[in-house]
């Protein structure tokens, strides 16, 4: 399947990157493609590096703006005009999604799918994988929104939250049927 995972590019710690890693290990041995941002910086290259390494495909959409950090010797790269559309070609891309840490763009990233999927315009598993706790705050959020009447939809219909790298992955392959 190809997984689009959204998460930051930035230069994390070990805390951030082992699971990272963790999970770009499991999607490359499980013959996955992954499908991200295409940058070759910070955890975004972590990823990519797992993925690599164990065998997956590499499918990269970057953005004009960032094309000096895209990654070279890809399976696919696209250079979308802007981050409208880099997050379009995304998720037209993908079947399913993992949103991994992150700041604003990764937040942004997340609420597109989220909000795609209340509205009933994509069916596409969506899982956000709480690293060391990183969204328990958007999580409750989220339930505040689902038990005060702001979700048209339950929060489990709209995103599943994995604590480790194992159950994303899980979690995706059955509800696209691999399991």
């Amino acid at each position: 399947m190809n997984i689009c995972v959204f998460l930051s590019a930035a230069d994390l710690s070990e805390t951030y990157t082992r699971p990272a890693r963790e999970f770009a290990e499991l999607l490359g041995k499980g013959g996955h493609t992954l499908v991200w941002g295409g940058s070759d910086v910070g955890l975004m290259k972590v990823v990519a590096d797992g993925v690599h390494e164990a065998g997956g495909r590499l499918v990269g959409v970057s953005v004009a703006f960032l094309s000096d950090r895209a990654r070279a010797g890809v399976d696919e790269m696209v250079v979308a005009r802007d981050l409208a559309e880099r997050k379009r070609l995304l998720l037209e891309k993908a079947d399913a999604v993992v949103i991994m840490v992150g700041g604003t763009g990764t937040l942004d990233e997340a609420t597109e799918i989220l909000e795609l999927k209340k509205h009933g315009h994509t069916d596409k598993p969506v899982v956000l994988l709480n690293t060391a706790g990183f969204y328990d705050g958007l999580k409750e959020q989220f339930r505040r929104m689902e038990d005060e009447g702001f979700l048209p939809r339950p929060l489990a219909d709209l995103v599943f939250f994995a604590e480790e790298p194992v159950g994303a992955l899980a979690y995706l392959e059955e509800s696209l049927g691999m399991q």
